[in-house]
């Protein structure tokens, strides 16, 4: 029976092969949703072989960042920013996960996880998490977590409150806009802990920033950041 399974299992791909959800183009039957050509020409950061990155360096006299990684650099009109539109809008949260365990094996090969005892996933407004069914940066944690096997705390951040327009306010004004719309609920689950807060596309960092300094206030030991891309300045 496995046997006949296997032969009913190849005739349907053949008849309904996968696309590749970066590049559009048919992928090889046991992929999943990324095929090897996208996942091994993504642009890789490498952020973890420099601790004075471009991500670190949004942070530089801000607030203390203990590690600043991305694992992609994010470009308009790429295979990218075609992976992450159908990861948030597109009903495809499992690429997260996906994503998140190719680079949590990849820093787990380069002993980064010793440094972490929690995960905390970038909030999302309950209406917005309603409305989308879930919590893109969460999945993104979760495939982290996985391959680490340490936890993540899924309501470690909540958004409370939806933040007035960001126009023609200064960056100060931005992060202070952004840092009153979160809470910790339970600062106990971070208080001496060593964060890594997970995100999925990070821009100017000022969500970030603003998760970041909660956390401390809250009790966090240190505080680092991890995102799925970051774009380029």
């Amino acid at each position: 029976m496995p046997i006949l399974k296997d032969y009913f299992s190849a005739f349907a791909y053949i008849l309904f092969p996968d696309n590749c959800l970066a590049c559009g183009g048919v992928i090889e039957q046991g992929e999943k949703h990324i095929c090897t050509v996208c996942r091994v020409s993504f642009p890789r950061t490498n952020f973890h072989l420099d601790k004075e990155n471009m991500l670190a360096q949004k942070f530089w006299g801000r607030v203390k960042v203990e590690h600043a990684f991305a694992y992609l650099f994010f470009r308009k009109q790429s295979n990218v920013q075609s992976m992450l539109h159908y990861l948030k809008y597109k009903n495809a949260p499992e690429i997260g996960q996906i994503i998140g365990s190719w680079y949590g094996q990849e820093l787990l090969d380069n002993d980064f996880y010793k440094n972490f005892d929690v995960i905390v996933p970038v909030p999302l407004h309950p209406k917005k998490f309603k409305s989308r069914g879930y919590n893109q940066s969460a999945y993104f944690g979760r495939g982290i977590s996985e391959v680490w096997k340490i936890p993540q705390l899924e309501q470690g951040l909540q958004k409370v409150a939806h933040t007035e327009s960001q126009t023609k306010k200064s960056r100060e004004e931005r992060y202070q806009n952004i840092k009153t719309g979160f809470t910790v609920p339970n600062p106990k689950e971070i208080e001496g802990k060593n964060v890594l807060v997970v995100d999925d596309v990070v821009t100017t960092g000022a969500t970030l920033e603003a998760c970041i300094s909660l956390l401390l206030e809250n009790g966090a030991k240190t505080v680092s950041v991890a995102a799925i891309a970051v774009t380029q300045s």
